[in-house]
């Protein structure tokens, strides 16, 4: 008795130390990833090019798709490459709705964008291949149309300046739900933020929800060192136009 409980004492101490894995772990480039919401992005042109401090080359005038992010997981499964060919046969319309800004009609943006999302968004059979998810993302931008929904409440591309609040609220008024808005802040002397990106929310039946800012730090972090902040309700608002590049 005496030998089986040390025996049983050594097992323990053994399974105790043990590293714990995952069952993602007999493939170390896969991890975990229970995700709820997805959240469509869309950015600003210009904005994207004034945060870059480069001259773009001739940057849509239209709110841009940038991608389509999972709300509780990046860089599922590394071992998931892009393939351009895969979407190939949808890759003029990508272009217009999808583009990489900074660098026009690459690819760069696409495979970050599977890399760091689309693997993760994959778990969902819906989703669960490089032409489905991109699919779905050209979809949903079209469902919401962010640039004719500004438009009919009088919001434009100007050189004065807006309220948060009639941003936010003409968006909740013709979409019933509260989006996530991140602008630039004031730089040097300025004394207004620019409006640089806004996200709607969708559950995994793909019916708009309401935007949170319970987001993981993650990715509150990744905007901030892109420079974008979740807008400041009480400052004044940019919406440039493409003239100002």
């Amino acid at each position: 008795m005496e030998v089986f409980f040390h025996n049983s004492l050594a097992l323990m101490f053994t399974l105790l130390t043990l590293p714990c894995y995952s069952m993602y772990d007999s493939d170390l480039s896969r991890k975990p990833h229970a995700w709820t919401k997805l959240i469509l992005t869309h950015h600003w042109p210009v904005t994207v090019c004034e945060m870059d401090g480069i001259k773009c080359d001739n940057p849509p005038n239209y709110w841009t798709l940038h991608g389509v992010w999972p709300d509780k997981s990046q860089m599922c499964n590394n071992s998931w490459p892009f393939d351009y060919s895969e979407i190939q046969d949808i890759a003029v319309e990508m272009n217009k709705l999808w583009p990489d800004v900074i660098h026009p009609n690459r690819t760069q943006l696409w495979k970050h964008e599977w890399q760091k999302h689309g693997t993760c968004a994959a778990t969902l059979e819906s989703l669960n291949s490089q032409h489905k998810y991109f699919s779905k993302g050209l979809e949903l931008y079209k469902q919401v149309d962010l640039n004719s929904a500004l438009q009919k409440s009088g919001i434009v591309p100007s050189t004065k300046y807006y309220q948060m609040k009639d941003i936010t609220c003409a968006i909740r008024n013709i979409y019933g739900v509260v989006p996530k808005i991140q602008c630039l802040p004031p730089q040097q002397v300025e004394d207004a933020q620019t409006l640089g990106q806004i996200e709607f929310c969708f559950d995994k039946a793909f019916q708009r929800t309401d935007c949170t800012h319970e987001f993981p730090s993650s990715f509150e972090e990744l905007q901030s060192r892109n420079g974008l902040t979740v807008c400041d309700q009480n400052l004044n608002t940019r919406y440039p136009p493409l003239e100002t590049l």
